[in-house]
Order: structure tokens, then sequence, then C-alpha cells
């Protein structure tokens, strides 16, 4: 069974209801670090308290000290530092605790995603492109997480002005309305920034995923890149795309540069008509230099939050659009489901695949009406054409794809009834373009079993014929591999492929013609000790070779894909002409192998 996750799991997932706003799907993952999130909010709210404080004590002391000369301005110097003090340490720890807040939401909503990405058939990643995954999974997730972490701590910064117009009504309310004689405006121009920047961020999110995408088929295909001298034509299409990106961002700073200014300007207004009235004022003996003094700070203390809306008003977008493309992914079901209570019991290995049709997503059909079965620990080799459907037969029996019609069985049952991790832990798929992970080729073939010692992985690596390469490295089992194993031959990143098979000791094995790459003399030796590993265990070998077809007990001819003939090699040699007719071709490859 499947080991315990070593991973702290989210605390909470994404709303799954796709007709509530993105906000409101999004809520409960900001929910689940609540206590971090208002012990943040709650000391920023207790650092403006203390900063508003300032610009009063400043008009008191300017009236009570300068002016009526009736108390020392050394009090109010003090309280000034005092206050400043306070509020600086308040905002520290306000901005320590919001920090961790950004950093946990982003990490749950990046399990959150992977997790769902994981839980995903192969049809979806043969629709989807593996650059639009990863910027979704990276850049979507960062606007996302910026807007949810900080647009809250922005809200209570802007609760300043608030607090700052209580005071100034509390010490001169016809001056308070006219200082805050601008705000009506800014809020409408707010609401029509929103609107204009909203396409933009989706469009600019859209074509850095394509940028992405470019990027990872460059360098994943970099050797057939070079092999073509393709290099001028690849970065002039990733040119092109840049340019896009260029031109969407461009559009970006347009609108930000329309909006912005007059948002942050307009409180600017406010201190030109506080100035002008409060000097008024002040000849008619009707408000004392300290207040305008005062005022002028409070109009000033009202430019960063009106700054900070402005800000965020353009992460709302940015994070609105890329939640949306982020919920594109997460509302996608997998095809590949349990069902309420699936089998978790051990197989024997007899398989049967009784009618099935299927056709892969992009309308090639597959299998047509399949009839096949093969014994508890029975070697079966499945030969025929390419694009017969033969490798297509592990897929389903693996549930990597689920059949159109008809039933895969194991053991009797259909593989549908079984838990995923059950089956797959027992159906063990060598495939022909094995993958190797950028760790040591020890970890590479214990994936399987993390938990196996070093004599268990030295044995599956003799069985597969990998030993003798290995420990020819510079640090044998510990050499790290690089990317996709492609420091090491394909042969050799074969045989780490089976003995990764062969270590899980699973009770069914297909090998998806998984010697292709291997010279003949060493897949003579992987055969030798393959015979002793197979006996008593199901093996399915799709061939496409015709020394492999020698392991097998019983022979399978595939054609269009039905089974046109079975039984042992001789007797499909002496009365099935299609077979000799692939037999023919296969014996062309081994002859193109051997040279």
């Amino acid at each position: 069974m499947t080991a315990p996750p070593q991973y702290r799991a989210p605390r909470a997932a994404v709303d799954p209801d796709p007709n509530k706003s993105w906000l409101r799907r999004a809520l409960p993952v900001v929910l689940a670090h609540r206590r971090l999130l208002l012990t943040s909010l709650g000391l920023s709210l207790v650092g403006l308290i203390v900063q508003v404080q300032i610009p009063n004590v400043v008009r008191l002391g300017i009236d009570r000290a300068l002016v009526a000369r009736a108390v020392s301005l050394d009090t109010y110097v003090w309280w000034l530092i005092g206050l400043a003090l306070a509020a600086g340490l308040v905002n520290y720890l306000a901005r320590r605790y919001l920090l961790r807040t950004a950093y946990e939401i982003e990490y749950d909503l990046r399990n959150i995603i992977y997790a769902h990405l994981i839980r995903m058939p192969f049809g979806f990643y043969d629709r989807v492109q593996t650059g639009e995954l990863m910027s979704r999974s990276s850049s979507d997730i960062r606007a996302v997480q910026m807007y949810l972490a900080f647009g809250p701590s922005i809200l209570v910064q802007c609760l300043i002005a608030v607090f700052a117009f209580a005071l100034m009504v509390s010490i001169d309310a016809p001056l308070a309305v006219v200082a805050m004689a601008t705000m009506p405006l800014i809020a409408v121009l707010g609401v029509w920034m929103r609107k204009a920047i909203f396409p933009v961020s989706w469009l600019i999110q859209a074509r850095l995923a394509r940028v992405a995408t470019l990027v990872d088929e460059n360098v994943s295909g970099v050797r057939i890149v070079k092999a073509f001298a393709a290099e001028q034509r690849q970065l002039t299409t990733l040119a092109a795309a840049a340019d896009r990106v260029r031109w969407a961002y461009r559009r970006d700073a347009e609108i930000r540069s329309r909006w912005a200014p007059t948002l942050e300007s307009l409180p600017r207004l406010g201190l030109a008509l506080v100035l002008l009235c409060g000097g008024w004022m002040v000849i008619e003996g009707d408000a004392s230099i300290g207040t305008i003094v005062a005022f002028n700070s409070y109009v000033l203390m009202l430019q960063p939050p009106f700054r900070m809306l402005g800000m965020m008003i353009m992460l709302g977008q940015r994070a609105a659009a890329s939640a949306q493309r982020i919920y594109e992914v997460l509302d996608t079901h997998s095809e590949i489901t349990e069902r309420p209570d699936p089998v978790r019991a051990r197989v024997h290995g007899d398989v049967e695949f009784a009618g099935v049709e299927f056709a892969y997503p992009n309308g090639t059909v597959a299998l047509r009406g399949l009839d096949l079965r093969v014994p508890a620990g029975a070697t079966v080799a499945v030969v025929g054409r390419t694009g017969s459907g033969k490798s297509t037969l592990g897929r389903l029996l693996a549930r990597f794809y689920d059949a159109d019609a008809g039933a895969v069985r194991v053991d009797g049952r259909d593989v549908r009834d079984y838990a995923l991790d059950t089956l797959r832990e027992q159906v063990g798929i060598v495939p022909d373009e094995p993958f190797l992970f950028s760790v040591s080729i020890r970890d590479n073939i214990a994936y399987g079993r993390p938990d196996a010692d070093l004599a268990d992985i030295v044995a599956a690596a003799t069985a597969a014929g990998a030993d003798d390469f290995v420990r020819a490295l510079p640090d044998g089992y510990d050499t790290v591999v690089g990317e996709r194993g492609y420091t090491l031959s394909g042969g050799q990143r074969q045989r780490i492929a089976i003995a990764r098979a062969l270590l899980v000791n699973p009770p069914v094995l297909v090998l998806d013609d998984a010697t292709s790459a291997v010279d003949v003399t060493v897949e003579q030796r992987i055969h030798a000790a393959l015979r002793d590993l197979l006996a008593g265990r199901t093996t399915i070998i799709v061939a496409h070779r015709l020394s492999t077809i020698a392991l097998a007990d019983t022979v399978v001819l595939i054609e269009d894909g039905r089974v046109a003939a079975q039984g042992t090699h001789t007797e499909l040699l002496a009365t099935e002409p299609r077979y000799g007719e692939v037999l023919a071709s296969l014996r062309s490859d081994d002859s193109e192998v051997a040279a």
C-alpha cells in the first residue's frame, strides 16, 4: 500500500462551486490561516491608531507650547518620539505576520493544484501543454496569493482615512469636510480603473503561459533543436511570443499611467483646499495654526492609502484573471474515478480484456472489440504492426485510461473496482521511453520502494543487466543522472527502468518494448536473468523485436485493434501468414539494431 504522506497537507481546499465568485471560492484557504492574518491585521490597526495621533500631538504642541506658551515643548517632543517608536515596533510585527500568512497561503495553493494535477489521467495531459500548467502553478498562484494576503492589509491601511477623518471632525468638522471632498471622485475612478485592467490582466497571464510553454519545449527538446540547427527559428518564435507579452504589458502600463497618477493626485487637491479654506479660517480667527498644520499632515497621510488602493485594484484584477485560469484546471474533473468502496485485495494476476473498445482523446481508435485472456503466471508476447493497439493494453490495465466499451478485468474483477493505488502497485509497467528523475541511480531504482535496502536495489539492477555499467560510473549507485536521465544512453535508461519495476515485484508486469534501445548481446543477458524472475508472474510483453518473443509462452497477434491470432510462435508461423509478415518487419528492425 502507499506510504503515508511525508508533507504537510493544505489546511483547506478551494470551494468547488463554480457559480461562486473567485474570491468566495478562495476564502476557505484564507480562513484556514485566519489566526496569523487577524494577528497581522490587528497589529496593523493598532499601528494606524498610533500613527494618526502624531499630527494631533503636533497640533497641540504648536498651539499650546509655541503659540500660547502654556506648556513646555519637551513634553510633546517626547510624546512624538514614543509614538514613533511604538508605531515602528507594531508595524514590524504586523509585517512579519503578514508575510508568514502570505507564504502559508501560497504553500496551500501550490499543493492544492499539484495534488489535483497528479490525480488527473493521461487524457488530461494529452490535451494540456506543460508550459500552461507550469504558468498556472507559478505566476498565477503568486498573483492570487499577493491579493489574498496583501489585499486585507491594504484595506486595513485604508482605514487610516476613517481614523484621520474622525480626528479631523473632532478638531474642526467644516474643514474636515473640505479635506475629504475629493473622496467620492476617487471611488468612481477606482471602479473605472478596475474594469479597464481586467481584460489586459487576463491577456498578460495567457501570453506568459505561451512563453513558458515555448521555453519548456525548447529546453526539453534542445537536442532536436540543435540536431536540425533550428536555434534561430526557435529564437524567432520565442521572440514573437515575447513581443506579444511586451505589447500586453505596455497596454497595462498605459492604463496604469492614465489612472494611477490621478488616484494619487486627488488627495493633493484636498491639500490645496485645506490650505485655501483653512488659511481663510485662520485669518478670520475660526481656526488655529496648529489645526492647519495637523490637517495638512492628515491629508498627506491619506496619500499612501489611496496609492495602495490603486495598487489593490490592479492586484485584484490580476488575481481575478489568474484565479479563473487556476479554476479552469481545478474544475476539470478526472475521468478516472474510484468506486465509493474500492477493492484493496492482493491480486494473483489473471488478466482479461473482454470486448474492449478504446479511442484516445484526439480521436485515434486503438482497440475495436478486443478479446484476450492471460492466465495468472503466464507470459504473453503481443506483436503487431505500428498503431495496431499493442501499447494501449498496458495503459488500460493500469487505468491510465478507461475503456470506452467492454471490460478489463484482473482476477475476475473489473479494474474500475480496485483502488487506484492498489491496482497500480500491482501492475508494473516499463515503457519503451523510460523517464528518470534528476536524482541518484539508487533513488531512481528505489522510486517504487523508497525504503528498499541497497542489496535489493543491486539485485534488481543485476537482473535488469544494469549492475555492471552502474558500478563503472564515478559514484556507482550514488551517481546523479542528468535531467530525464539523458546523461545515460537509451539502453542504460531502459535497464534502470526495468530494475525499478522489478524491485517493486508486481504480480502483473507489462514490458512495453522495454529493451528496444539495448543491443542484442546485452538483451540476451537481460532475458536470461528475466526468465527466472518472470516465472509465476503474469507478464505481457509488447514486442517490437523478434528476440523478445522468445521470452513468451504464448504469442498474440493484434491487427487493427483486434486479436487476429493466438498460439505459440511455431503454431502461428505455420498457420498465420500475417504473423510471418510482422516477423519479417521485426527481423528488419533487429538487423538495423545489430548494424
